[in-house]
């Protein structure tokens, strides 16, 4: 089963291939997004990455979380159902 992972803490250059190549390390990556504003495009500091298995995942928080990309400690965790408002 997979799991979506939030990561924080992204500089305004990292790309979702970025977090592909950083993620693929610790197993197999079924998306990697940078989340941008609307309409103007801009990262907004944060993505997702989907990763195809649970372990994976876990060893992905376990091994990226505080790791450094482009200068800034990654903050990497199991990302949150969205909620409704």
């Amino acid at each position: 089963m997979s799991t979506r992972l939030y990561v924080g803490n992204l500089s305004f250059e990292a790309t979702g291939d970025d977090l592909n190549e950083i993620f693929s390390q610790t197993g197999k990556v079924e998306e990697a997004i940078i989340v941008t504003r609307p309409g103007g495009g801009r990262p907004r500091g944060f993505g997702f990455v989907t990763m195809a298995d649970e372990q994976d995942a876990a060893e992905a928080i376990r091994q990226l979380d505080g790791q450094e990309l482009g200068g800034r400690p990654l903050r990497v965790n199991v990302a949150k159902a969205r909620q409704e408002s």
